[in-house]
């Protein structure tokens, strides 16, 4: 059965389209740089579909409208294809390489095909900006955003390495065969053979991409099942995930963590005196001023209500009463100013210390619980652990709401 160009270009222009169309309407949700990058690949198809379709359309088009434009569409649908996988990526767009790419590549088609007409030149000229594309490409998927376990990127390497071959086998028969073709329109297995590569290299490419994306957004649904959504610091979840780890860590090098578990004073006054919408702001500048007194290492979660964890890896019980001592102070002599008051808030602490070798999480942060309820219980603004006191002060507030200190 015999194989025309047009329509082999044909078939690939309503797939391109028809890919585009899918991959637009599957980016319904929340925005952000996955959506933009999805959109910005089905854009890119929908170019790249024009394209074909002029190839396919060539009988009632002048040869330098299907030269100029037809290559016109897709170096810029390839420009695209690259920007939307940086984007998805999250590294560095390159819009500026993509575009001088382009522009060079589509300069010399045009050169060698209109000004000094030479096929295999111009083959080789484009061939050059569309590699360079796909080094784009090949150096994104293999140092852009979280790599490990990406299945989707290996996925992508592999076919951008077949493009890269394709180019290569294409230019190597023009350049090698006794009677290469004059033109990408004549009949010619080189050709049929291009365009049909050339022409499955969308539906893959967008299913490469798919899973990518798909990746892309199961990645930030974990993060965000383990993010407290009003503090920005770790929930509940993610906080006992990471002390699971922390305690393996220990438990390997021999060391201590230790813990803190944080809880802000007489909150339940501040909640009923100026709503949530108070309390919420006084959360945050707690957290800011608990984040000011940790050092690298140190992970800060919220484990519920006003209740904060602090966990120190490489601490003993003596480092931990100090670094508690140190966040109550801070926060006691920080100033918050909620709708136009004044307020002096206090924190109580309870610290431990998990040994090397201990495993149980929930039993550690326990003991840290009972600490800190100790504190709470003798007198609030202080810090216990184990029976041990620091800082401890009796009450130099007027109790709220008589007064603006907490």
């Amino acid at each position: 059965m015999p194989m025309h160009i047009e329509t082999l270009s044909l078939i690939t222009a309503i797939q391109s389209l028809a890919l585009a169309a899918m991959l637009w309407a599957g980016t319904q949700g929340n925005p952000g740089p996955a959506r933009t990058a999805l959109r910005l690949r089905a854009a890119a198809l929908a170019i790249e579909s024009a394209g074909w379709t002029m190839l396919a359309a060539q009988a009632w088009l002048h040869p330098a409208q299907l030269l100029l434009g037809g290559n016109a569409l897709n170096l810029l649908a390839q420009g695209m294809a690259v920007v939307a996988l940086r984007m998805l990526l999250r590294d560095s767009l390159c819009w500026r390489w993509a575009l001088a790419v382009g522009v060079i590549g589509w300069l010399g088609v045009g050169w060698f095909g209109v000004v000094q007409p030479d096929y295999r030149l111009r083959v080789l000229w484009g061939s050059a900006a569309i590699l360079a594309y796909i080094g784009l490409r090949i150096q994104a998927l293999l140092h852009g955003g979280p790599r490990r376990g990406s299945r989707a990127r290996a996925v992508l390497l592999v076919l951008c390495a077949l493009s890269a071959l394709l180019l290569v086998w294409r230019n190597g028969e023009l350049w090698f065969d006794l009677q290469p073709p004059a033109d990408i329109i004549q009949p010619a297995t080189v050709n049929y053979l291009y365009v049909l590569l050339s022409g499955m290299q969308p539906l893959f490419l967008s299913i490469g991409f798919l899973l990518l994306y798909n990746e892309t957004l199961q990645r930030e649904l974990h993060q965000l099942a383990r993010v407290d959504s009003l503090t920005g610091v770790k929930n509940r979840l993610a906080l006992t995930e990471t002390a699971t780890q922390l305690l393996a860590q220990a438990s390997r090098s021999h060391r201590t963590l230790g813990v803190l578990m944080i809880d802000a004073d007489h909150f339940k006054d501040i909640n009923d005196r100026f709503g949530h919408g108070g309390g919420d702001k006084v959360l945050l500048a707690l957290v800011d001023s608990i984040r000011g007194t940790l050092r690298a290492g140190n992970v800060i979660g919220r484990v519920g209500g006003e209740e904060f964890v602090v966990l120190a890896p490489d601490t003993g019980i003596e480092q931990a009463l100090v670094l508690a001592e140190r966040i109550r102070e801070t926060v006691e002599s920080t100033p918050l100013m909620v709708d136009g008051h004044l307020l002096q808030l206090t924190v109580s602490v309870g610290a431990t210390v998990a040994q090397p070798g201990e495993r149980d999480v929930p039993r550690l942060l326990q003991r840290a619980d009972g600490a800190l309820y100790a504190a709470k219980r003798a007198g609030r603004n202080r810090v216990m652990a184990a029976g041990v006191e620091l800082g401890a002060r009796p009450p130099t507030h007027a109790p709220f709401p008589a007064a603006d200190s907490l």
